[in-house]
C-alpha cells in the first residue's frame, strides 16, 4: 500500500513538473514573438535598427496592453461572476451546504485560504475559479454539476479549481493577455498605418525582399499568438488535473467527473468565448474540443477530455484507459 501511494505521488509530481516546464517554454516563445513583432514594426515604420533609438512601437504597445490587462485583473473577477449570473451559496440548502464543506476540505488540503463560493443555476455541469490572488479568489460551480456528481467527484472538480488558484494561473493568464494584447495592437496599428502614402514609401525604401516577408509576419503574428495563448491554457488544465490528484489522493474521482460531464454534453447558456477558458471543460461544447490531433489541439483552449481522463486513470495506476 505504501509503495502504491509513493508511486502515485511520484507520477502526478512528474506530470506537474512536465506541465510547468511546458508552460514556461510557451511563455518564452510568446515573449520572443512579441519582441520580434515589435522590432519589425519599429524597423519598418520608425527606421529604428538594432542598437539605435528607442523602440517606440514596442514600448507603447506593451504599456497599453499592460494597462488594459491590469484593469481587468483588478476588476475583472466581479464582472465575470456577475456576467455569468453567479450567486453566493444559500447554506440552508443541503446540496449547497455540502459544497461549502467540500470547498473547505479542499482549501485545507491545498493550504489555501478559504475562497468565496458561488453557484450558477444552469443545468450544464461545469465549474470555474477566478480572482487575482489567493486572498481574492472565488470558486463557482453550476447547479447541474451538483445534481450530476457525487461527493467524491465534486471533490475532484473543486480541487482542480483550487489548483488554478494555488498555481496563480490568473497571474499567468494576465501575462499571456498582456503579450497577446501587445501583439494585436502592434499588428493592427501597422496594418492601418500602411495605407498612408508616407508610410508605404518608408516601407518600400527597405526593399521588397525584406519588407514583404516582414509585413507578412505582422499580419500572421496575431493568429500565431492566439494559438500560443490556447496552448498555455491547455497546459494549465493538465497541471490542475495533476494537482487535483495531489490534493484528493484520488485521481479516479476527477476522472469519473469528467466522464459524466462529457456524456452530459450540455453547453452552458451564459458562457462566451471570452470566459470559456476559465471553465473545467469548454462550456461551448465545440466538437473540436473532443478530438485529438495537432489541428484540433491548436484550436482549443482545453485539452481533449479523453486524454485528460486517460492521464488521470494512469496516475491512479488503473488498467482502464477510457477513450
Amino acid at each position: 500500500m505504501a509503495e502504491a501511494a509513493y508511486s502515485l505521488l511520484e507520477d502526478f509530481s512528474a506530470r506537474q513538473e512536465y506541465n510547468r516546464r511546458a508552460s514556461r517554454f510557451l511563455i518564452f516563445i510568446f515573449f520572443l514573438v512579441f519582441l520580434l513583432v515589435g522590432a519589425v514594426v519599429d524597423f519598418l515604420y520608425f527606421d529604428i535598427s538594432a542598437g539605435s533609438g528607442i523602440p517606440v512601437a514596442t514600448v507603447v504597445a506593451l504599456a497599453m496592453a499592460t494597462g488594459i490587462a491590469l484593469s481587468s485583473y483588478y476588476g475583472g473577477s466581479e464582472l465575470i461572476l456577475n456576467s455569468l449570473g453567479a450567486e453566493r451559496l444559500n447554506l440552508t440548502v443541503p446540496e449547497q451546504r455540502e459544497l461549502q464543506n467540500i470547498v473547505t476540505e479542499m482549501a485545507l488540503a491545498s493550504g489555501l485560504p478559504m475562497p468565496k463560493t458561488y453557484i450558477m443555476f444552469d443545468p450544464s455541469p461545469n465549474a470555474f475559479a477566478t480572482g487575482r490572488d489567493e486572498l481574492h479568489a472565488s470558486v463557482c460551480v453550476t447547479s447541474g454539476l451538483l445534481v450530476l456528481l457525487n461527493r467524491e467527484e465534486t471533490q475532484g472538480v473543486v480541487a482542480h479549481e483550487l489548483a488554478h488558484i494555488r498555481d496563480r494561473d490568473t497571474r499567468l493568464m494576465l501575462l499571456v493577455t498582456v503579450l497577446l494584447g501587445g501583439v494585436v495592437l502592434l499588428s493592427d496599428w501597422a496594418q492601418r498605418s500602411f495605407y498612408s502614402s508616407r508610410t508605404r514609401d518608408r516601407v518600400a525604401g527597405k526593399g521588397a525582399l525584406l519588407a514583404v516577408p516582414l509585413l507578412l509576419l505582422i499580419i500572421v503574428a496575431p493568429l500565431f499568438s492566439r494559438l500560443l495563448a490556447m496552448a498555455v491554457s491547455r497546459q494549465r488544465e493538465y497541471l490542475a488535473d495533476a494537482a487535483s490528484a495531489e490534493y484528493t489522493r484520488n485521481p479516479i474521482g476527477l476522472a469519473h467527473a469528467l466522464e459524466k460531464i462529457r456524456d452530459a454534453a450540455m453547453p452552458l447558456g451564459r458562457a462566451t468565448r471570452g470566459t470559456a477558458h476559465l471553465f473545467l471543460v469548454n462550456p461551448l461544447n465545440r466538437r473540436v474540443d473532443d478530438r485529438e490531433g495537432a489541428f484540433a489541439d491548436l484550436l482549443s483552449t482545453h485539452p481533449p477530455l479523453a486524454r485528460r481522463i486517460m492521464l488521470l486513470y494512469r496516475m491512479a495506476g488503473a488498467p482502464k484507459m477510457t477513450a
